[in-house]
C-alpha cells in the first residue's frame, strides 16, 4: 500500500484537531489520508467463581447475562466507531481531501499501528485519548507507548487547528536531528514556512558550527531561517522561545540516544509533550 497520512481518532476532545491537521498534512504532502479507529474489546468481566452462595444454575444464568452484555457493548462500540469515522471522513472532504479512507480494527492501538507501520508516512494523533484524565498536563498513556514503539514520524496535535506559519526544530547535531533539518528543508509539508533552529546548550564553537550547518541547509533550498543557542532547562527554553517567536509547530527527536541524552531522552520528551499547546512533530 502507498505510504499515507494516518489519523488515529477516538471519542476524545482532540479528534477534531486530529482530523484537521491530518487533512492539512495530506494535502501538503500529496499523500492519501486514512482515518483509523481501534475498538479495544478487552473483556469487561472476568469469569470469577460465583458459585459460593448461589446455585450452579444461577451462576450459569449470570454468566450468560454477562456474556450477552459484553456482546452488546462490542456492537455499540463498533457502531460508535463507524459513526466517528464517517464524521471524520466528511470533515476531511470539507477541508479539501478528495477521497479519505477509513479503517476500523479490533485490538489495541499500539498493536494495530505496529501492524500498519509499513503503510504509514505520517501518523497524526491527539495529545490524549477519550479515557485519559482531562488534566491539562496529563499525557495519554497510549500516546507515550505509540511514540516509543513506532518508527515513523508522529504529529501530536492539540484540540484546535491552526495552520502552521512558523516551525521550530529542537536541534542538537545528532543524526536524528540532522535528518530532521534535511526533512524540514525538503518536505512539501513545510514549503514556504519560516523555520527556526534552536540549540539548548552552551554557546560553544561546536554548537555554533552545528547551527550554521542547519541554517545553511534550510536557506539553500529557499527557506527563511533563523536560529539561536540558549542555555537553560530544555522544556522551559523550548517553550519560551516558541512563545517569543510565535512558533506554532515544533519538531524534535523522540526518545533518542544522542550524545546529549538529556535533551531528547525519556522524561524530557514526555514533559515537552505534556506541556505542549501546539503541535509537536516527533522524529525517530
Amino acid at each position: 500500500m502507498t505510504e499515507q497520512v494516518m489519523a488515529a481518532i477516538d471519542g476524545s476532545q482532540f479528534s477534531e484537531g486530529v482530523c484537521d491537521y491530518a487533512a492539512w498534512a495530506s494535502l501538503a504532502l500529496g499523500a492519501p489520508l486514512t482515518f483509523l479507529h481501534v475498538v479495544d474489546n478487552h473483556p469487561q468481566t472476568a469469569e470469577a467463581d460465583l458459585s459460593g452462595n448461589i446455585g450452579l444454575g444461577s451462576r450459569e444464568h449470570l454468566l450468560e447475562e454477562l456474556s450477552h452484555l459484553d456482546e452488546q457493548r462490542a456492537k455499540v462500540a463498533q457502531e460508535q466507531g463507524r459513526l466517528m469515522l464517517q464524521a471524520a471522513r466528511e470533515r476531511a472532504i470539507e477541508d479539501g481531501v478528495a477521497e479519505p479512507a477509513t479503517r476500523q480494527r479490533n485490538g489495541t492501538l499500539v498493536e494495530t499501528l505496529a501492524e500498519l507501520e509499513d503503510d504509514i508516512r505520517l501518523l497524526v494523533v491527539g495529545k490524549r485519548g477519550e479515557t485519559a484524565h482531562q488534566a491539562s498536563e496529563h499525557l495519554g498513556s497510549n500516546l507515550e507507548r505509540v511514540v516509543r514503539s513506532l518508527h515513523r514520524p508522529i504529529l501530536m496535535v492539540p484540540e484546535g487547528f491552526q495552520r502552521p506559519e512558523k516551525v521550530m526544530i529542537a536541534f542538537d547535531g545528532s543524526k536524528t536531528t540532522r535528518k530532521g533539518v534535511e526533512m524540514l528543508a525538503s518536505s512539501p509539508l513545510f514549503k514556504g514556512i519560516p523555520c527556526h533552529v534552536l540549540i539548548v546548550g552552551a554557546d560553544t564553537g561546536d554548537n555554533r558550527s552545528q547551527l550554521d550547518w542547519a541554517l545553511a541547509t534550510l536557506r539553500e533550498v529557499g527557506h527563511e531561517a533563523e536560529g539561536a543557542i540558549r542555555a537553560g532547562e530544555v522544556e522551559e527554553t523550548l517553550r519560551a522561545y516558541s512563545e517569543e517567536h510565535a512558533i506554532n509547530l515544533v519538531v524534535m527527536g523522540a526518545y533518542g540516544h544522542s550524545r546529549i541524552r538529556h535533551l531528547l531522552l525519556g522524561s524530557t520528551t514526555t514533559t515537552v509533550l505534556r506541556r505542549a499547546s501546539i503541535p509537536v512533530l516527533l522524529l525517530r
